[in-house]
């Protein structure tokens, strides 16, 4: 019987010791997956699981929480979820047992969901509850509180004198390193995205729609395995190559012009994140080939670079450095400083669950990092748009390109694409 929770066993229980390890004696940790949204009355928005939740426990299903406490003596956890009810599963499925959730999270002690108040409230009795940790995680001002800030603000009207503390932050230094596992999946995803652009390379025509480039790719993820995208997958030709976060992808791709594709398979909720730039009739221009060899040069300076002890804005120097000399060769700027006009981010940030995944500012990177390396050039009045993207496995002495096999020489692609 197929049902969501089944995906090869993952070091969860490792994930939850190595917090333990960091935070203080007295300290309660809830975390919730979250809730699905409607996106009307008969729809949900498809439902994305919270990030620390998921590393804590490795389920995806809505609904469910996990509480731990730590005292001086041990550490209790609960594992919540529904309870199986044969009408709901007529209508959406089978629904995870307590068995299978234990098979995949390693914790032992799981309850229904109906239990989780009670719960808590027990453990606020009978012991000396300091500090609670909830996902305080919030990306901008103007943002809508998600499921978890508002159990988190329901849970301080009821205890005001426990100290809340996020476990985004606590969290966030334990997710930068991925262990081995994790790191297998990246490879898999990366993998999963190589097979997709190939396909799109062999399909690639002038006259496309830019959706229909994105269906080629998205097409061949599910197919091999991969249920989700990273994120909304980037076709953008000319121009609209142009623009960083382009996603509408309904132009056509026209001849002559090139197609910038940022994309990348999710697999069993470990993301890869790649960028390349094809000719949209096989074959790139002088001009086009002369940016995008430069770009490739940064590319290439940044993975030789990349080891232990840098930070990303370490790397996002390199990549600046090397494009701002080479536009003022080209004539397009009159020194390097001045790089900011044609290249206006930054080169890389860390990946693992979430596309930009969990960090902290100013760290340095270490071995079993796992971050990008996206240099690009944006020249809108020749309507050229260039990112060559890759995913670099910081080492003990250096880095590891995952995406390596993913063709990037200009010769290389070429030769792919009119076969």
């Amino acid at each position: 019987m197929c049902r969501e929770v089944e995906r090869g066993t993952m070091s969860f229980k490792e994930h939850r010791q190595r917090l333990y390890e960091t935070i203080p004696v007295n300290s309660l940790v809830i975390s919730y997956a979250g809730i699905p949204l409607h996106a009307n009355e008969d729809d949900y928005c498809g439902f994305e699981v919270n990030s620390q939740y998921f590393w804590l426990t490795g389920l995806e299903r809505e609904e469910t929480a996990f509480v731990a406490f730590k005292s001086e003596e041990k550490v209790f956890e609960i594992l919540f979820i529904e309870e199986p009810d044969e009408f709901n599963e007529r209508w959406t499925g089978k629904m995870p047992t307590k068995d299978e959730v234990r098979a995949v999270s390693g914790i032992d002690n799981v309850q229904y969901v109906d239990a989780l108040e009670s719960t808590i409230s027990r453990f606020m009795g009978r012991f000396r509850v300091e500090e609670v940790y909830f996902d305080l995680y919030r990306c901008q001002m103007n943002d809508l509180p998600d499921y978890n800030f508002v159990m988190a603000r329901a849970f301080m009207d009821k205890y005001p004198a426990v100290a809340l503390k996020d476990l985004h932050t606590a969290v966030a230094p334990l997710r930068e390193q991925k262990d081995a596992e994790e790191v297998e999946k990246v490879r898999k995803a990366v993998n999963i995205t190589r097979q997709g652009l190939e396909y799109v390379m062999k399909n690639l025509k002038p006259g496309m729609m830019e959706y229909q480039v994105q269906a080629d790719f998205e097409y061949t993820c599910r197919r091999l395995g991969a249920k989700k995208q990273a994120f909304p997958t980037i076709a953008g030709s000319g121009l609209n190559g142009c623009m960083m976060h382009y996603g509408t992808n309904h132009c056509e791709v026209k001849d002559g012009t090139l197609i910038l594709l940022d994309l990348g398979a999710k697999y069993e909720n470990y993301c890869s994140d790649i960028t390349r730039t094809y000719p949209a009739n096989g074959k790139f221009s002088p001009r086009q080939r002369e940016v995008y060899e430069l770009v490739l040069k940064a590319n290439k300076a940044v993975a030789a670079a990349a080891k232990p002890g840098l930070t990303t804005k370490d790397l996002n120097d390199i990549a600046k450095d090397v494009l701002g000399e080479g536009l003022v060769e080209m004539g397009l700027i009159e020194k390097k400083e001045d790089v900011g006009k044609y290249y206006m981010h930054g080169v890389s940030h860390s990946i693992g669950i979430d596309v930009h995944d969990i960090t902290l500012a100013g760290d340095q990177l270490a071995p079993g990092w796992i971050i990008s390396d996206e240099p690009g050039l944006y020249i809108d009045e020749e309507e050229i748009g260039i990112r060559i993207e890759d995913d670099l496995l910081i080492t003990e002495d250096g880095c590891e390109v995952l995406s390596a096999a993913i063709i990037r020489e200009p010769d290389e692609i070429e030769n792919f694409m009119k076969d």
